[in-house]
């Protein structure tokens, strides 16, 4: 099994310091889901497939992400309080590149 240590810090401003699996083929917003970081039905609503803003992020890092693909683009460019370090939480595969990753949830929308 290999996690990662990565920092989320949930609406109410509190930092989470938490192992990710990097095994498992999850996303940022699977992982916020999974440790109950925000309240159900409030983060990854269309089921991650980059078609609604719930798992918005702001990347505090300075951790090497994936290019943003088009369909996120395309969504953050319709979102409310989008940032120029949001990104969606469902676009984050968990890898060992991600060792570090800092992120904050945007308000819930």
């Amino acid at each position: 099994m290999a996690d990662i240590t990565i920092k989320i810090t949930d609406r109410d401003g509190i930092a989470h310091t938490l192992q990710a699996p990097t095994d498992m083929a999850m996303n940022l917003m699977e992982v916020v889901r999974s440790y109950e970081l925000a309240p159900e039905g409030t983060i990854g609503v269309c089921g991650g497939m980059a078609m609604c803003a719930s798992c918005q992020c702001y990347v505090l890092s300075a951790t090497d992400l994936p290019p943003m693909g088009d369909d996120e683009e395309a969504m953050l460019s319709e979102a409310f309080d989008v940032r120029d370090n949001s990104r969606l939480g469902c676009q984050i595969r968990m890898t060992l590149d991600m060792e570090g990753l800092e992120v904050e949830l945007a308000p819930e929308c």
